[in-house]
């Protein structure tokens, strides 16, 4: 016999199993056309409510400023991680909404120069990956291991925070916890698990208030729909009112938690003063082709500024980033006039150790009578290395003249170096610059010390970047020797951005590193916004205003919009608020968003282990 058997009516006996297999196949189109009749509907489902997200987030930032926003911005997103069944296309949907939402507001990038449209729209498309990857993420973790909403979406997302602070160099703007810089009580658990702490207790409220909604509302939605074995998500979770107030009364017990920290840290202070400082700033828009006549008036115009701010008489004078216009030539003693020559020959030998500008700063300081940290250029030939280009703070004491400089570390990518010059040399034609241009990251942190206090510089977007600035204060504080830094200070020029929000941006997101440090922050910046900060992360409004311009304004602040004023010449003078509190976070780090990025990637490997599945009828 052969295995095709035939029956009395002249069939096989394997015709069963092929009409089996037709039936299968006619399921399997069947499904799949269903599928692919759902994708476009749950696009735009996506798209819809990632736009309420991305709006609501949007007003929670500056220029808007409304921080209670935020508290609810992630909802909707939140409603695409509850809908159970699979939801075709919703990737699509969230991802183009959010490319959206960045290029919105990272609109100010494209002001500094032309060639930043390329910038913006790369930074853009690159941020956007992260909010599909957070609504995937945590599909996983709720539908496949039944992991709670209001724990998941949390941890998720602060997770990916943290990633995208350090990934590519980092991007740590626009956290959802900077939102809140105005609620000082809430910032303190800053100190302990940096600004992530913050966003977690947002994100937290968010996902509560999502719980809370009756799947019903779902289901009118379309958030609904038959869960279907073989999808990965194949179970309804069940939302049940009870627990969904449990979650909420927990919620709330959270925050009330993280306020009373705050309250009793804030009660904890005890500001003494700390030298007086005179915060300079100029009014020039940056541009990588400013004309020569420009130098001289942004030295004069500076001068001016100082000259008016010594009548307070400070201890400390701060000019921006690289506001003073003739570059610091620094040679090691050991190098000859050969080794330059041959090092350099395109440079005249005796410039090296051309005298002239180490003077022109020592006289600025003992004309003052008070020490200046000042921002230029500083240029070093080295053995091995070649010349060296530095973006640098200078220190100068008016009773010993120059003291030190400190070389930025944290370069920024494309606007100071060109990142795979060797090995994508082609990159070089999305940029304004030269062959062979970029400037050279310094060796780390550097610390000055006047009048008994001892104070740490750091450049430009240094301050907005978390562990880095951890790191300075870190390497700076021994406590067994009782040395410990005093102030932060940020030299700055944000005349890139012509006074758009990146400047009240900026300003906040250093509000953030005085609350982690437990450490004064005051901000030199061309065009603003310069100011002083408290360690409980207060905006501090100056002792003295001095208008440069025309004499009338007498405060950073608009009396009629309460909004900070930018684009003019000033000069603010404050004495510093000490602060003698010691921080968690400058001692363990950011051991809770590194915990929260572990347990996002253990989330996102789990997705490939084989998942148990009960047999039919078992």
């Amino acid at each position: 016999m052969t295995a095709s058997t035939l029956v009395t009516d002249g069939t096989t006996a394997d015709m069963p199993r092929r009409d089996d297999r037709s039936v299968e196949e006619i399921i399997a189109r069947a499904r799949a056309g269903q599928r692919a009749s759902e994708a476009p509907r749950c696009r735009k489902l996506a798209m819809g409510l990632t736009g309420v997200t991305g709006t609501l987030l949007f007003l929670s930032f500056t220029p808007v400023d409304f921080s209670p926003a935020a508290w609810v911005a992630l909802v909707p997103l939140l409603l695409l991680v509850r809908a159970y069944g699979p939801l075709r296309g919703v990737a699509t949907g969230v991802y183009v909404v959010s490319a959206l939402y960045q290029l919105v507001t990272l609109q100010w990038m494209r002001l500094g120069d032309p060639t930043m449209y390329v910038a913006w729209l790369a930074l853009a498309f690159y941020l956007a990956a992260y909010w599909p990857l957070f609504v995937g993420l945590s599909r996983v973790a709720v539908h496949r291991w039944s992991i709670p909403l209001v724990v998941a979406a949390p941890v998720i997302w602060t997770g990916l925070e943290y990633l995208r602070a350090h990934l590519l160099t980092g991007f740590a703007w626009y956290l959802i916890g900077h939102s809140q810089y105005r609620w000082l009580e809430l910032i303190q658990i800053s100190d302990i698990t940096g600004a992530y702490g913050v966003t977690f207790v947002v994100l937290l409220a968010n996902a509560a208030i999502a719980s809370l909604i009756p799947t019903s509302w779902l289901a009118r939605c379309g958030l609904t729909g038959p869960a279907r074995s073989g999808d990965g998500e194949t179970s309804a979770i069940a939302y049940q009112p009870a627990a969904g107030w449990t979650t909420a009364v927990a919620c709330i017990a959270c925050v009330a938690g993280v306020l009373t920290y705050g309250v009793i840290r804030r009660h904890q202070a005890e500001f003494q003063p700390g030298p007086r400082v005179a915060l300079i700033q100029g009014n020039f828009v940056a541009s990588l082709r400013r004309p020569p006549e420009e130098y001289a008036t942004v030295f004069t115009t500076h001068r001016k500024l100082t000259g008016m701010a010594v009548r307070e008489q400070p201890d400390l004078i701060v000019w921006p980033e690289t506001m003073f216009p003739w570059p610091l030539f620094s040679t090691p003693p050991d190098l000859t006039l050969a080794d330059l020559k041959r090092i350099a020959p395109q440079v005249p030998p005796d410039l090296w150790r051309d005298p002239e500008v180490t003077k022109a700063l020592a006289t600025e300081s003992q004309m003052a009578g008070a020490a200046m940290m000042i921002g230029l250029e500083a240029i070093a030939p080295g053995e091995k290395t070649g010349i060296r280009h530095h973006n640098s703070a200078a220190f100068i004491r008016p009773d010993v003249g120059l003291v030190g400089r400190y070389d930025k570390s944290h370069l920024v990518p494309f606007g100071e170096y060109l990142p795979f010059a060797k090995t994508l040399p082609w990159l070089q034609a999305f940029t304004p610059y030269p062959p062979g241009w970029g400037l050279t990251a310094g060796e780390g942190a550097t610390v000055f010390e006047y009048g008994g206090w001892r104070m740490a510089p750091v450049i430009c977007f240094e301050d907005t970047v978390p562990h880095l600035v951890r790191g300075v204060m870190a390497a700076g504080t021994n406590h067994e020797r009782g040395d410990e830094i005093d102030v932060l200070v940020n030299l700055t020029n944000d005349g890139w951005f012509h006074g758009s929000s990146e400047l009240d941006q900026h300003l906040i997101t250093a509000a953030f590193r005085a609350v982690e440090c437990r450490v004064p922050v005051v901000r030199a910046v061309n065009t603003g916004i310069s100011a002083v900060i408290d360690g409980d992360g207060a905006i501090r409004e100056p002792e003295v205003f001095l208008d440069g311009a025309t004499g009338n304004a007498t405060s950073w602040r608009d009396p009629r919009t309460g909004r900070w004023k930018k684009q003019l010449n000033a000069a603010v003078i404050q004495t510093v608020p000490l602060d003698s509190r010691r921080s968690l976070y400058v001692r363990w780090g950011d051991w809770f968003a590194a915990s929260c990025l572990v347990l996002t990637v253990l989330l996102a490997c789990s997705r490939f282990l084989p998942r148990h599945r009960t047999p039919a009828g078992g």
